[in-house]
């Protein structure tokens, strides 16, 4: 039980101590849930969560219900860790909003990476950027399966001109992680294109998600 680790070894002493980037996903999970059960000590039902959950990966996109799935995690605790969790990404979105500058494939897909990467349905995301390349506004336009008769232009064009954006970058995950575009993704894309040189914004990339890996279509010299 946690009452039999030394005192100066527990998480929230060492928290204190050294600093909360010292704790490991598992300690710092146990400082969330504050305690465990009658059997069990907070520390081994926070490596139990992390083992079924396969790290914070998959736990990041679980539900209250999937938590109380795991013995040991009630309504209570599975409230207290998505509620940490979601602090986490909107803490990391607010920071990647404060006029986030892209100039490179890569600048844009570090914006969107870590949200991305582990979805498991595609989503498409456009980002909205200024005269400078700064983001003004995210949006996603689509869940599901990319079809050029589903991805429409006029919904991923009013949003830029609501922001009155200059141009704007396209984004979609492929949850098996190897982000080769498909024959779909390439008409999707050019279609965008061509519209948005008819109205005068330009579609300056699209991007496709893996997993830690990303392909450019503009490098790619589809468009």
């Amino acid at each position: 039980m946690i009452r039999d680790v030394p005192k100066e070894e527990r998480p929230r002493e060492r928290l204190i101590r050294d600093g909360a980037e010292s704790l490991s996903n598992t300690e710092l999970l146990a400082i969330v849930l504050r305690m465990g059960s009658k059997h069990e000590s907070v520390l081994q039902l926070s490596q139990r969560i992390m083992c079924h959950f396969e790290g914070l990966a998959y736990l990041k996109n679980a539900s209250v219900q999937e938590l109380q799935k795991v013995k040991g995690v009630g309504q209570a605790k599975a409230v207290q860790i998505l509620a940490s969790l979601e602090l986490g990404r909107r803490m990391f979105q607010e920071k990647n909003n404060e006029r986030y500058t892209i100039r490179s494939p890569e600048d844009g897909a570090n914006y969107v990476m870590e949200d991305m990467r582990f979805l498991t349905q595609e989503h498409f995301v456009c980002v909205y950027l200024n005269t400078k390349n700064q983001v003004l506004h995210r949006k996603t336009i689509f869940i599901g399966s990319l079809n050029a008769s589903i991805v429409h232009p006029r919904e991923v064009f009013k949003e830029a001109f609501r922001r009155s954006a200059a141009s704007l970058i396209c984004f979609h995950n492929h949850p098996s992680g190897d982000p080769a575009p498909s024959q779909e993704d390439i008409v999707v894309t050019k279609r965008l294109v061509e519209c948005g040189k008819m109205i005068g914004i330009d579609v300056l990339d699209h991007i496709i998600i893996g997993d830690k890996r990303f392909i450019s279509l503009k490098e790619k010299g589809i468009f």
